[in-house]
């Protein structure tokens, strides 16, 4: 009948400028996309180089070595007889373009550039790319002449153009033009293109997935058509993780999905479809729009079928339903393939944690614990690469973990470092959690350490600082609390390239950090203390979200130990106690509840508020909570102390990319790390609101406010109607309050 295609889409595992192992795993999905009777073989985005080379691409070797890669492929048998599509970077009149390239049987059929960018969040493709504006033109691209020996071509086709079978028509797009308002897959259905496909490098992030299903989903509706997706995975060298998702779709329903997380290098996806599907779908839903007036493609032919003459009992793929992971989900098993990515790729022998006992670092813990599940999983499925990648990191050609708990021990170990502030109870519930995974686990008490570095302060300067809680001031006790975080870092670094040493065995362990994201929205913690480290797969993901991911681990995988944890107040832990117990806690240190602060990151970033916009928007929202006093006060305080700590973004550790709302100085949130930390014009402008404000009496909940004309009282509104200099209080920079709060 030769109505029916077999085409096939893909995961790949990349690697920035690891040329030889990414044409290895091109070559293998294309030889398994034959396998499974595919004619067509689309890859990611810039699958050859790797997405993640960021200003590699100004350097020629990327493109030489980009080409010469090319010529393999071209060269190989296993690229004979099937359409491929491969992503790099191509130089065309000396401007950079980001291309798509298909070839078939050593010819290039046509080169597509990239023509919209994705330039924002964690993505500058214009720093090295630029995009091809001009829509249904094609030129003349003068092929190397490396490529030319191989294909006894001068030029092919470059540009906005489609490729033409004899039996249907392929149109490209690239990433981020399938979310674009002018999405070229319109224009292309609208001319009669019936396959749609789009080479993609999408990171993840939490509660994204169904944002891409439903774009394609949504493209394929409106028009119809067949749509392949195909997107990078795994870590690229960078903060993000490219998590899959290869998918086909056609007419609005997705019919072949691949995995969102997995520690395959090569996912192949395939799918058969009638091509008289589209047809007919097109004829009754979208025949008067087809019929307007538009410029048509330019059409590249190939004399080449993608489908065959005996198809007529060939099945074809039935719609499914795509079953997403629920956030906690999402947490544990794209932090854990990112962590297994950095380590089998660091030529490092495992991981070191300080646990303390509370949620960010055990949330660290149960990510490591994640990982080492699905390392077993995989192997007991047969994954080869697995097994050979693990026997290198333990150092045993022979080993082959039994339980993830086992190999917990082989390649993770955590460390309680107590001082004479710590209570009892994170000790124990440290050694809990460590039992329970199966960590190698150390105590370590740090106080010698500490009194040793205060000797020599003391020797030098004859002055020995104190604690508040024993009469000495707030820097006396700021410094204290920053030299004990700081002697953690020195000795989790100390433990982590020696301890194997000491065991007998071979290689070091990457440090790993465990502040959250909310606390790097406010710089709560010191400066090169322990949460700086080596990576850190929770930097981007809130307490809240953390606290869910626990809630999920205790059920998951039956780590008991997780429901004291949870029940704890948070606490740095580096005050003296109060009869034994804590006396001091993260959120009355920070001013502020870890959620409150959530919403704070989410209105700064996404919604890209300052301080008075914020205050506006916060005025509706925790009305039934909070007066417009108390309000004001909350987005003072937050922005006194996000400028006062900004500068620690600069040597924020990498984190694992998951919210929009990410503080990440050095890829994602390109903001100064001076400011003026009074805000003056700013903060007298949500003053100056404040008395005229006249919103409806809230019913206040027990020990709440009740409030009126947005003022409580007299001195209250008289000091909110002083909106002259500088000098008055609430335009000062006040001192930090306790807790990691550091200049």
């Amino acid at each position: 009948m030769g109505r029916k295609v077999t085409l096939a889409t893909c995961s790949i595992n990349q690697w920035a400028l690891d040329f030889e192992g990414n044409l290895e795993r091109i070559l293998k999905s294309i030889e398994i996309a034959k396998a499974h009777g595919a004619r067509y073989r689309l890859g990611s985005e810039l699958e050859i180089c790797g997405y993640g080379c960021a200003d590699h691409f100004h350097e020629s070797d990327t493109l030489l070595h980009s080409f010469q890669v090319l010529r393999k492929l071209l060269e190989s048998p296993v690229t004979q007889d099937i359409i491929c599509d491969v992503g790099m970077p191509v130089m065309h009149r000396n401007v950079r373009y980001n291309c798509r390239v298909v070839f078939l049987n050593r010819k290039i059929l046509l080169i597509r550039p990239k023509m919209m960018m994705a330039n924002n969040g964690n993505h500058r493709e214009m720093r090295w790319f630029s995009p091809w504006n001009q829509l249904r033109h094609v030129e003349d691209y003068y092929l190397p002449r490396m490529i030319q020996e191989v294909t006894g071509q001068d030029t092919v086709p470059f540009g906005d153009c489609v490729l033409s079978t004899n039996d249907t028509c392929i149109g490209s797009e690239i990433c981020a033009e399938l979310w674009s308002s002018r999405s070229p897959h319109i224009q292309m259905g609208l001319d009669g293109v019936e396959i749609f496909t789009n080479a993609s490098a999408s990171h993840h992030e939490l509660r994204k997935a169904d944002q891409r299903v439903n774009l394609i989903k949504s493209a394929t509706t409106k028009s119809g058509g067949i749509y392949l997706y195909a997107n990078q995975r795994g870590c690229d060298g960078d903060r993000v993780y490219y998590d899959g998702c290869a998918m086909v779709a056609i007419n609005g329903d997705i019919v072949a999905q691949g995995a969102q997380f997995s520690l395959n290098d090569v996912e192949v996806i395939t799918a058969t479809l009638d091509l008289e599907d589209v047809r007919s779908y097109r004829g009754e839903a979208c025949q008067p729009d087809m019929e307007s007036e538009h410029k048509t493609c330019h059409r590249v032919k190939v004399d080449f079928s993608l489908s065959s003459g005996d198809d007529i009992y060939l099945p074809t793929h039935q719609p499914i339903t795509w079953p997403f992971h629920t956030p906690e989900e999402e947490i544990s098993l794209g932090p854990a393939c990112w962590l297994w990515d950095y380590l089998r790729r660091s030529g490092q022998a495992g991981f070191l944690l300080p646990l303390s006992g509370g949620v960010d670092s055990s949330s660290t813990a149960c990510v490591v614990h994640s990982m080492c599940v699905l390392l077993c999983q995989a192997i007991e499925d047969g994954n080869s690469q697995v097994l050979e990648d693990v026997r290198r990191v333990v150092g045993d050609d022979s080993y082959r973990p039994e339980h993830p708990k086992e190999l917990c021990g082989r390649i993770f170990t955590t460390c309680y470092m107590a001082s004479e502030n710590s209570s009892k109870d994170t000790c124990s519930r440290a050694k809990e959690l460590a039992n329970q995974i199966g960590s190698t686990h150390m105590n370590i008490n740090i106080d010698m350490a500490v009194k040793g570095i205060l000797g020599i302060f003391s020797v030098v300067t004859g002055s020995w600082p104190k604690f508040r809680a024993h009469g000495g001031s707030h820097r006396e006790n700021l410094a204290l609390q920053n030299v004990q975080a700081r002697v953690r870092m020195v000795l989790a670094y100390l433990f982590a390239q020696l301890s194997l040493w000491a065991r007998g065995k071979p290689g070091g362990l990457l440090v790993l950090g465990s502040a959250n994201v909310d606390e790097s929205l406010t710089g709560y913690f010191t400066k090169y203390d322990c949460s700086s480290a080596d990576i850190n797969p929770i930097g981007g993901i809130s307490k809240t979200d953390l606290k869910s991911f626990l809630l999920y681990c205790v059920e998951h995988f039956q780590l008991s130990a997780l429901t004291g944890i949870l029940a704890a107040p948070p606490t740095a832990e580096l005050e003296p106690l109060t009869d034994g117990q804590v006396s001091q806690t993260d959120e009355v240190d920070m001013g502020m509840t870890y959620s409150e602060l959530s919403v704070i990151g989410r209105l700064r970033k996404i919604s890209k508020c300052g301080p008075f916009s914020m205050f506006c928007k916060l005025l509706h929202m925790w009305k039934d909570a909070l007066s417009p006093t108390e309000v004001a006060q909350k987005v003072k305080h937050f922005f006194r102390m996000y400028s006062v700590n900004r500068h620690k973004m600069t040597t924020v550790t990498p984190s694992y990319h998951a919210e929009s709302y990410s503080p990440d100085d050095n890829r994602f949130d390109h903001r100064p790390f001076l400011y003026n930390t009074r805000w003056t014009w700013q903060f007298r402008c949500i003053d100056n609101q404040i008395p005229v404000l006249r919103v409806p009496l809230p019913v206040a909940a027990p020990g709440g406010t009740s409030w009126q004309g947005g003022v409580k009282d007299a001195a209250l509104k008289a000091e909110m109607l002083n909106t002259g200099s500088d000098q008055s209080e609430r335009t000062k920079c006040p001192p930090h309050p306790g807790g990691n709060w550091d200049l």
